[in-house]
């Protein structure tokens, strides 16, 4: 591959921008570059040189863009990605060693090579374009979908690799399933041609219990919507349950549940990013929603501003996992305070 731009070239640009907005010249350290595309990737050795290239608000990456003039720039930390690969191998050392012959699993292990071939550069758009997996195979699934982006990337990427999905929903009522999201179950399901089932549930317990300041809301329900899909799956005889959890990389992105039953957290096994989702999402006509939890949690953190400790806690473990920029986690901490 050609690499039309040096270290040396691209340090000299980056500092030069610097010094026009007013910034400080940096002493920054590149680890690699890789261009494709007209897209180009830099990877520092670490966060302090990548927030360097990027400067306050974006301006120095933004105008090095412009200045190149190339379709993006993407930054990132050499140590990330080194993070990244070692999740991805645990994934796949993990879904190899449970010997499950099965196409949509096998599809998996083929996307988790593809990553860790083509770490900084892999694109979901790309790989599913090279690799045209059948789309109506007998590996079934149970996706969990509650409409928001994590749940909806999992069933487009259970159906993407080959599984043969049925989405289900469980549906407590609007104060944790708000219309908003049942457009999104909608358009998603009809655009993939999934069949999808919502699954009534009775949730007042958890509604009354965390209204009068009792409990987090997250964990009961998180709890009680598993236990209710993986019922659901035993009653149908399906092997498999997706979900959209980003924390449970590596070795826990796959467990055997009790009955045979296996639990697939879908992002995780690929130690996905939330701007990955974002990317392959924007191929479907889904609404984004800002802000962290359903109104019920905006509700309890109302009533009770120190509830929202717990779920910062949730924020940062997606941090520390790489899941969330920081940026990104800021702005969803910023969205308790602004009710």
């Amino acid at each position: 591959m050609d690499i039309m731009y040096t270290k040396e070239f691209l340090l000299t640009e980056i500092n030069n921008i610097r010094e026009e907005i007013g910034h400080e010249k940096a002493n920054i350290f590149i680890e690699e570059i890789y261009f494709k595309n007209n897209e180009l990737w830099i990877i520092t050795e670490d966060r302090p040189d990548k927030s360097a290239i990027i400067g306050k608000g974006g301006w120095v990456v933004g105008k090095l863009r412009e200045k190149l003039g190339l379709d993006s720039i993407h930054v990132e930390s050499y140590g990330d990605f080194l993070n990244r690969k070692y999740k991805l191998k645990l994934s796949k050392k993990t879904i190899s060693n449970l010997d499950l012959d099965l196409v949509g699993i096998g599809n998996l292990e083929i996307a988790i090579d593809n990553k860790l071939e083509n770490i900084y550069s892999f694109n979901f758009d790309t790989f599913f374009n090279e690799n045209a997996f059948d789309e109506s195979s007998e590996t079934e699934a149970v996706v969990a979908l509650s409409g928001g982006v994590d749940s909806s990337f999992s069933l487009i990427l259970a159906k993407k690799l080959g599984f043969n999905p049925k989405a289900v929903t469980v549906d407590p009522g609007t104060i944790i399933l708000p219309k908003q999201f049942k457009r999104n179950i909608k358009s998603v399901t009809q655009s993939l041609d999934v069949e999808h089932e919502y699954i009534e549930a009775d949730y007042s317990d958890v509604v009354r219990e965390s209204l009068n300041g009792s409990v987090h809301p997250c964990g009961r329900c998180s709890n009680n919507t598993g236990n209710l899909v993986k019922q659901y799956a035993k009653d149908n005889e399906i092997p498999i349950i997706v979900f959209g959890d980003m924390l449970a990389t590596g070795s826990q992105c796959i467990n055997l549940q009790e009955d045979s039953l296996y639990r697939l957290n879908l992002p995780a096994s690929l130690s996905v990013g939330k701007q990955e989702i974002k990317s392959l999402i924007g191929n479907y006509d889904l609404k984004t929603f800002k802000g962290f939890g359903c109104p019920l949690l905006y509700e309890v953190h109302r009533k009770f501003p120190h509830m929202k400790k717990f779920s910062i806690q949730r924020i940062l473990r997606e941090t520390r996992s790489s899941a969330l920029e920081p940026g990104e986690a800021l702005d969803l901490i910023w969205s308790f305070y602004k009710i």
